[in-house]
């Protein structure tokens, strides 16, 4: 029985060390085989156009952040002032910028909570900005119905951020590289 329970002791002592290792790093793989291209084409559709589009949003991106203040003004953008132009900016960066940090492994936990607050937001303004409150779009928690876009889909992306959040970028990351040359160097010194 001892040697039983040795062997088993052994077996979880192996899946823990390489379950710790690579964990994080399936995490963002499959962060970045499945979200990543939504949310650069979502950040695609709310850029104006040409070059100068970079810092000009289109009337989409008003349309998916500030639904109902857009509507209230008639649809005129012009009636929006620095602080929407500003969020409409943050949020469209912010979805080209954090799924970039992730994937790369860089301020990986830092973009990770960056993308699960951008995740909240995100079903808020789903849930109150576009009404999006029906059952199938909305979804209930336990239900049996798994396949709500708001709170069962998003759910598990948040708890697939939060795994990054907790155990950092992984073994292949920029920032283990990173910390890897500055440990290096302050042993040098």
């Amino acid at each position: 029985m001892t040697s039983l329970l040795s062997l088993h002791d052994s077996l979880v002592a192996w899946v823990d060390k390489i379950g710790d290792q690579l964990t994080p790093l399936l995490a963002r793989f499959i962060f970045a085989a499945t979200l990543t291209l939504y949310y650069w084409n979502s950040g695609l559709t709310k850029l104006g156009d040409g070059i100068l589009g970079l810092f000009s949003p289109s009337i989409g991106a008003y349309s998916q952040i500030f639904p109902k203040k857009l509507e209230a003004v008639g649809y005129d953008v012009s009636q929006f002032g620095l602080f929407e132009w500003a969020v409409v900016m943050g949020g469209t960066y912010a979805e080209f910028i954090l799924p970039a940090l992730i994937i790369l492994g860089l301020l990986t936990r830092l973009a990770a909570a960056g993308m699960i607050g951008f995740v909240v937001v995100q079903s808020l303004t789903d849930v109150y900005g576009h009404h999006a409150t029906d059952d199938k779009t909305l979804g209930a928690l336990f239900d049996r119905f798994p396949d709500a876009v708001i709170l069962d889909q998003r759910l598990f992306w948040c708890f697939l951020l939060l795994i990054i959040v907790i155990k950092g970028a992984g073994i292949l990351s920029l920032d283990t590289l990173l910390r890897k040359k500055l440990t290096a160097s302050a042993t040098m010194v």
